[in-house]
């Protein structure tokens, strides 16, 4: 996926300099300050309450994450904050989340989500109820998921050791089973696309369904935003692949209507299958947008 800058990731060099000018004691204690101004990246025009969920990442960088709604399709599309917060960390290539800060009480939906990261019972959690004043050094109170979510099912009841979880590395082999080609696309064009959906595919992490899937979008200057799927063991909170690529369209900074054409690839005898929602989602969101599903084995 080709990058613009986006306000959705603090770089850590950057984090730490902003931490030292409000006299924070570390960048743990800056995720709260940014909040406030998160909350106004989100897009909720169902409900018009906006979430933010600012995390820490392992390798110092700040990444932040908002709700979703779309107009014309059921609630249960929509995309948590918490939820687009672990996508962003993905498209980033940062492969853990060490402590978040929320504008809201995550919802049992995201408490559940979050179980899918290795060593989840750890992850930190500060619940920001009332505004920090901006020369504060009180220590945030942060704490862990299993305060929240204290008897969890989760991975460890289904997977074994080895299996990867989200946010690890995944390959799960897959390959076209012909060469495809979209209409209003050049070949070029084409094969970029559906061979990004397909590199989305091959990350999405799927273990309890086996039935990995990816999507690639692209909008109208050519750039390509790739989406991968992301299962929960509890199933329904479970991210799908088109809402994981809007993720990573909207950290892109770009309007839903600028979206041209799309790709989906998923296994062809597949249990769960994501072609006939994915076509539905983009014609609510970018109803001039081409779609195309394609097979893999």
């Amino acid at each position: 996926m080709e990058r613009r800058q986006s306000e959705f990731m603090i770089e850590a060099s950057a984090a730490e300099s902003m931490a030292e000018s409000l006299s924070l004691p570390s960048v743990l204690h800056l995720l709260p300050h940014l909040l406030h101004s998160s909350k106004s990246l989100a897009r909720p025009p169902i409900s018009n309450y906006h979430v933010a969920a600012v995390g820490l990442g392992s390798d110092g960088r700040i990444f932040i994450g908002v709700n979703l709604e779309f107009p014309g399709l059921p609630l249960h599309h929509s995309v948590h904050a918490e939820q687009f917060l672990i996508t962003n960390l993905a498209i980033h290539g940062c492969d853990r989340l060490i402590a978040l800060a929320v504008s809201s009480a995550p919802c049992g939906h995201c408490r559940q989500f979050f179980q899918e990261l290795r060593r989840s019972a750890s992850l930190k959690i500060l619940i920001l109820e009332n505004a920090i004043e901006n020369n504060s050094t009180q220590i945030p109170d942060f704490i862990p998921l299993s305060t929240f979510l204290p008897n969890p099912f989760g991975p460890h009841d289904l997977l074994d050791e080895d299996t990867p979880l989200l946010l690890e590395h995944h390959d799960n082999q897959l390959t076209l089973t012909l060469l495809p080609q979209i209409e209003n696309l050049d070949t070029n064009s084409s094969t970029k696309l559906t061979n990004a959906a397909l590199e989305a595919a091959n990350r999405a992490h799927a273990p309890y369904s086996g039935c990995p899937s990816g999507i690639a979008l692209m909008d109208s200057e050519g750039v390509i935003y790739e989406g991968s799927y992301a299962e929960s063991a509890a199933y329904n909170p479970s991210l799908g692949p088109v809402q994981s690529a809007l993720v990573a369209y909207v950290v892109g900074g770009g309007g839903y209507d600028k979206i041209v054409a799309a790709a989906l690839v998923e296994k062809e005898e597949a249990k769960v299958k994501q072609e006939d929602t994915a076509r539905l989602l983009l014609k609510a969101v970018s109803p001039k947008c081409e779609f195309r599903a394609f097979t893999c084995l």
